[in-house]
Parts: C-alpha cells; structure tokens; sequence
C-alpha cells in the first residue's frame, strides 16, 4: 500500500487527501495542509504530528501524488516537501527518534524490497542483505561476548543487542534513501 487508507480522510482539513504524505509517525496527511502547519509553526523547527505530537522529521509523499503533475499546484507542493525534507530530513540523531521511526522505515523498506516495480538501488539492497546475514550468523553463532550456557537468559542479551544495531543500520539506510528521493539532494 502506497498510500492513505481507502475511505480515510486527512485529519488537518477532514476532506479527501490531495496530495497524500506519510511522516515518519506513520500518519497520512495532504502535503499542502502537514505544510500549513509547519508555515504556522517555527520555521527553524520540524512541525510536529497534528495526531501523535511526534516531531516530523520525514515526508514522504506516495507514488499517485507524483503522477499528478498535470494539477498546475502539485509541484509547487512537492517542492516544498523536498525542501522540507532538507532542511529536517537529518535530524533524527536521538536514539528516542531512531526507536520510534524503525517500524516506519523498516515496513516501507520491506515493501520497496519485495515489489518488483520499485527500484532500490543494488548498493543499498546489498548492504541490507549484508546486515542481516552477518546478524544472523552472530545470532545463531555458539560464540557470544556473553555466552548463554554460563549465564542462561541474560547471554541472549548480546543477541538481542545485535539484532536491534542491525535494524538501526537497516533503517538509517533506508532513510537515506527515503531523504535522497524525497529531499531533492
């Protein structure tokens, strides 16, 4: 699914999406209306979510809106959505934000690797099939920093911490793809 739920309306104007943008919260909304938002806002700032108060960091707007081109506004409005995207694209440095975007990032990074019609660059898809691989190996590997046959349940600790690095590096590439598409660079 590339974009808003079917019969879902923005939650900004309450009137059908134009322009469809997912933030990195997982919430839909029309670019123009999440961008009013930030026009009302501190300009220095990322506006943050109308719904779940998260700072938005990321817009991504969905394929179909791309295509509508032939609308005289829409791209003036994604436009300003790549500038968006520059100027607040970076700055999910904490590990709070990190945490909160990695089911965001990593279902849209699932979905662009299993659909044929989308193109992700080969470099990107190896580095994230490397990940996982050597991940997996270390996971189901005998040889621990903390081994599970000493110290039982807090030997899968390791694990544990491997496997959440992982999907950090896995997401934090894929938004900078997400950032290269949607961001203008």
């Amino acid at each position: 699914m590339d974009g808003p739920p079917e019969n879902d309306v923005c939650s900004i104007c309450h009137g059908p999406f134009h322009v469809p943008c997912q933030a990195n919260c997982s919430h839909w909304f029309c670019a123009s209306c999440i961008l009013q938002v930030w026009d009302h806002g501190s300009a220095l700032q990322a506006c943050k979510c109308p719904l779940c108060r998260r700072p938005i960091t990321l817009l991504v707007p969905s394929e179909s809106a791309s295509r509508l081109h032939q609308d005289p506004e829409v791209p003036e409005v994604l436009r300003r959505v790549e500038q968006y995207n520059r100027h607040f694209g970076q700055h999910a440095n904490g590990l709070l934000q990190r945490m909160q975007d990695l089911p965001f990032l990593l279902r849209r990074l699932l979905r662009d690797m299993t659909d044929p019609q989308r193109s992700l660059p080969f470099v990107i898809r190896a580095r994230v099939y490397l990940a996982v691989f050597l991940s997996g190996i270390y996971v189901l590997s005998p040889v621990d920093l903390i081994p599970e046959g000493f110290l039982g349940i807090i030997g899968l600790l390791d694990d544990l911490i491997i496997t959440f690095i992982c999907f950090l590096h896995v997401a934090a590439l894929y938004r900078s793809v997400l950032l290269f598409r949607h961001g203008g660079s």
